[in-house]
């Protein structure tokens, strides 16, 4: 390389900026109208506490630098052969330190998804191909319902309609637990699946499919809603659920005028719990809306759909009789499918958010 440049000098005021303002936050610690005011004191430590370890690359990076052009130095001035291959053999070391400095300093730089650690509502629905389609979801419900058992999340169902023994229309859970949405939000999509229904006599394979929602929870705090703008419906309960869930008005239906969103809960005997419940439902649905089309105006220029929020989009191939796993948007193919639907998606989710960071790296450099 042997270029004085070696560092991206966009990257190194980037840098220069963030060490200045923990400076000013580290001066801003030591007077009196912070430190008598707690509010002001967390905010300030957490904002430092967020920016020290870039400062602390940016300050290994200065180091690096200031002995590369050090060393550039004394290549030029070098008289002899072996004082010249020991010159080059320091700028080689040091241009491999920094270039993996850089990659770090630009992957600390780009600002964390505040949603990531969310809480999320996940809805899986049975697409296309009956009941095969049924069965399906309710194999994806239970793949999540492990993966939440093996990272330590709780899950609380929401609301279930089921269709034949053993199948799902639609189900709709909450997962809870430490960056539940930063590692599934990339599951959002259409899932299908390929396989010989029990009641194929010829061994046909069927395809069939399901699609997938993962939102981050709101709150109010997230998602304000007008009462004004609800329209609100009661009507007896349909289905299994005992005693007196389908015999009084406690299940609710929930119109959002606005947006015209629809959401309905009839899994409890309360109506007012009923009611929460879809109120919990559709404020996910309203943030995640917002956030829908933000991703849509950032991607516009963007190929992939990793990170895009694209629900139409055929995400992953479930093949039974090649025991085969395919995620289409990074073209990745584990032949592992007991694994997968037993909970197992570590290797999906991590090959699925290295291509976010990938592409956001890409933005961010062309920005």
């Amino acid at each position: 390389m042997n270029d004085p440049e070696v560092v991206d000098p966009k990257l190194l005021n980037r840098l220069k900026t963030v060490r200045e303002r923990v400076t000013d936050l580290n001066l801003e610690l030591t007077t009196q109208a912070v430190l008598s005011d707690p509010d002001r004191l967390r905010v300030i430590g957490q904002e430092r506490a967020e920016l020290e370890p870039i400062a602390k690359v940016a300050d290994e990076i200065e180091t690096l630098v200031a002995e590369y052009q050090g060393a550039q130095l004394l290549l030029e001035d070098a008289d002899d052969d072996e004082f010249r291959d020991l010159a080059l053999q320091e700028i080689d070391q040091l241009e491999v330190r920094l270039l993996s400095l850089s990659s770090e300093a630009q992957e600390l730089l780009i600002p964390k998804d505040p949603l990531d650690g969310k809480a999320s509502v996940i809805e899986v629905r049975a697409g296309t191909g009956g009941d095969e389609a049924g069965l399906f979801a309710k194999d994806l419900v239970r793949m999540y319902q492990r993966v939440a058992e093996r990272e330590g999340w709780t899950v609380e169902i929401l609301s279930i309609s089921e269709g034949i023994p053993g199948s799902v229309k639609e189900a709709v859970f909450t997962v809870r637990g430490k960056g539940v949405y930063g590692k599934l939000r990339f599951e959002s999509g259409v899932h299908r699946v390929q396989r010989v229904p029990e009641t194929e006599s010829q061994g046909r394979i069927h395809t069939s499919a399901a699609t997938v929602a993962v939102l981050p929870e709101a709150d109010d705090v997230d998602v304000k809603i007008d009462p004004n703008d609800l329209r609100v419906d009661v009507f007896r309960s349909s289905g299994p659920g005992g005693q007196s869930v389908n015999t009084t008005d406690s299940a609710v239906r929930l119109t959002h005028v606005p947006t015209g969103l629809v959401v309905s809960c009839q899994d409890e005997k309360s109506q007012h719990k009923n009611k929460a419940k879809a109120l919990k439902v559709l404020r996910s649905r309203l943030l995640d809306q917002s956030i829908a089309k933000q991703e849509a105006e950032r991607s516009q220029q963007r190929k992939a759909q990793v990170g895009t929020g694209d629900r139409s989009a055929k995400i992953r191939t479930y093949n039974f009789p090649q025991n085969r796993v395919t995620d289409h948007r990074v073209k990745l193919t584990l032949y592992s499918l007991d694994q997968v639907l037993d909970g197992d998606l570590t290797e999906l989710l991590t090959v699925l958010k290295a291509a976010d960071l990938e592409e956001r790296l890409q933005e961010q450099s062309e920005g």
